[in-house]
């Protein structure tokens, strides 16, 4: 009885487990199916109510709606021009500004489009003009690279000046006391000289830039230079000269856009005008701007020989004097003989 008494009574209790929350996903589900079939109806209602070209109207939008948008829709020529009346204006159309006329001939969507096109160009020119840059910078490294290499170049490196300007990349040779680059008073090449133009004019090639030869001279007076010939036509017969040896080293003949001669007009030395190192040849190797614009020049020139062999035709019909007309100018300078 006693052993009755002392027994443990265990009372065992389970806690309620508490489930996850079910039922809310095809609450959203239905909400959306709900959402859709509204639209669906009221987009059923809104057709039923509109005109066959306002329908074509919507069909063309739906089609191409970016060009619906900027240039209209084709044929609505109907007074209402908007699927549902209200009080403002239908912003799509030509009297709400989408297609005003700004300057009589140009619309809104053409001005977007010339911008991008601007735009584009812009970046395509920048792109061209790095790239140029570099072209020019890996020639002026090549070509010192070059006189490096060659022996009997090196000797003669201090006489050579690479340097940039505006107009492109500029390779000048200037003469010294010791070491003239042609025979006094003469446009003979010296056989140095001769080996440094061939080394440049294969080098030249590697670029499809056009190059200008430029001649100068010192300021000491050419002996008879008054009424004959000068520093004009000794620079010019220089110039002429060195672009042979160019050629001669390899370089294609149709590079060159301009031969000239300067005489002591743009003195190296500026401080002494009779300095030898003002007596030198410059190759300049044109970038594009420059290049465009001499020949823009050249057709500008034509242009007015052309007229003024109109000018000449007129002046023979009405039986006066013809005027002379003004020869257009070359892609080099004529290089004047020697008396």
């Amino acid at each position: 009885m006693s052993k009755s008494k002392d027994r443990a009574i265990v009372v065992k209790r389970v806690a309620p487990q508490k489930k996850g929350h079910h039922g809310g996903a095809w609450k959203l589900a239905y909400a959306d199916f709900m959402t859709a079939m509204m639209a669906f109806f009221l987009l059923m209602w809104l057709l039923s109510s509109v005109t066959p070209v306002q329908l074509k109207g919507i069909a063309e939008y739906f089609n191409t709606p970016l060009k619906a948008a900027l240039f209209g829709s084709g044929d609505r020529s109907s007074q209402d021009s908007s699927i549902i009346n209200g009080g403002g204006r239908d912003l799509s159309s030509v009297d709400a500004g989408t297609l005003r006329r700004t300057d009589g001939t140009t619309s809104l969507a053409d001005r977007v489009a010339k911008a991008g096109d601007d735009k584009t160009r812009s970046q395509a020119q920048g792109a061209q003009d790095r790239l140029e840059q570099t072209r020019l910078h890996d020639l002026q490294i090549k070509l010192m690279a070059a006189i490096e290499a060659n022996p009997t170049l090196r000797q003669f490196k201090q006489q050579i000046r690479i340097d940039s300007t505006l107009m492109g990349l500029r390779i000048e040779i200037v003469d010294t006391q010791k070491r003239p680059m042609f025979a006094m008073s003469s446009d003979h090449v010296e056989p140095y000289m001769r080996d440094i133009l061939r080394e440049i004019g294969k080098t030249l090639n590697d670029v499809p830039n056009r190059i200008i030869v430029q001649g100068h001279t010192d300021a000491v007076p050419y002996a008879g230079g008054e009424g004959g010939y000068s520093n004009w036509e000794l620079s010019a017969d220089r110039a002429n000269a060195s672009r042979r040896e160019l050629i001669a080293g390899g370089m294609d003949e149709a590079k060159v856009l301009r031969v000239l001669g300067l005489a002591s007009t743009q003195n190296l030395n500026k401080a002494d005008p009779l300095d030898p190192e003002n007596r030198r040849i410059s190759v300049i190797v044109l970038n594009r701007k420059s290049e465009d614009a001499l020949m823009r020049d050249d057709a500008t020139t034509t242009t007015l020989s052309a007229d003024a062999a109109g000018s000449k035709l007129l002046a023979q019909q009405l039986g006066g004097p013809a005027p002379a007309a003004r020869p257009a100018l070359a892609s080099a300078v004529a290089v004047a003989p020697k008396p």
